[in-house]
């Protein structure tokens, strides 16, 4: 009983530090770590699935019926019938109420996450053929993210969405994240907080997310960019304000914005 009761906490113990990403055989959505993820899982499992069930049930229900109903063995004299006036403005008039009373929320929630809140920080997301550049404009701070080759993974890092350089930000902040693509198009998608923006060359698109707990979030390139489109992860680490000053006060030594900027001039000149 003990050891079943280590197991189990463990495991919750290892969802909150490694706060979510895609499970074998999963179905659902991952775990919302953000008030705009909520609204989404809120609008589907409260909103669209229940309608989805019933119209499904129903269309099985009508087309049971009139297979009973309508058979040759039942009606040896078929019926003449063209139209019914009442069943046509009914079956218009109710799925357009239908559609209003889910477009209605569904709206709010996009109203809502295109609605940018002041930023508590601001970083930049660049899609490249095939990995991520992010930059932190008002830290001086600018780094590559690479996803770790299956060879090199430690053991608490999952495969095809650990990366060598991760996205920090401090915890139940707004972070607003600029997105632009260097090649050809991508997207800058993280399940767990709702985001998905397309990154698209010479276009900055804006989205924002705050994150309510901390731990580590994954996503990845959700627009089909080349043959590697399946190997550019997302990677963002949330953490603590301590942990974030500490995270800053490293990274403005390791990732200054001119030295690699310098680096690249020099690659490219090569």
């Amino acid at each position: 009983m003990k050891k079943i009761l280590l197991i189990i906490s463990s495991i919750f113990i290892s969802g909150n530090t490694f706060a979510d990403q895609p499970k074998d055989w999963q179905l659902g959505f991952q775990n919302p770590a953000s008030d705009g993820m909520r609204d989404i899982v809120n609008f589907h499992n409260n909103l669209l699935l229940p309608i989805i069930i019933a119209i499904s049930v129903f269309v099985l229900f009508l087309m049971l019926y009139a297979c009973v109903r309508f058979r040759a063995s039942a009606n040896p004299n078929p019926s003449k019938r063209t139209h019914n006036v009442t069943v046509e403005i009914l079956w218009t008039l109710i799925p357009c109420l239908i559609l209003i009373v889910m477009a209605v929320p569904s709206f709010k929630i996009l109203y809502k996450q295109d609605t940018i809140p002041k930023a508590d920080l601001t970083i930049k997301a660049v899609g490249y053929q095939w990995y991520w550049g992010y930059e932190y404009p008002d830290e001086n701070i600018i780094f590559d993210s690479y996803m770790i080759e299956e060879k090199d993974l430690k053991s608490n890092q999952p495969r095809l969405l650990s990366v060598d350089n991760e996205v920090v930000v401090p915890v139940n902040k707004v972070v607003k994240v600029l997105i632009t693509a260097n090649d050809v198009l991508h997207a800058w998608a993280l399940p767990a907080f709702g985001v998905k923006r397309d990154a698209v060359p010479g276009r900055i698109n804006e989205t924002w997310f705050k994150a309510e707990k901390e731990g580590t979030y994954y996503g990845q390139c959700s627009e089909l960019c080349g043959i590697k489109h399946a190997f550019m992860p997302i990677t963002v680490k949330v953490v603590s304000d301590e942990e974030y000053q500490e995270w800053l006060s490293e990274a403005r030594v390791k990732f200054a914005k001119e030295e690699i900027g310098n680096d690249k001039l020099k690659i490219a000149s090569k």
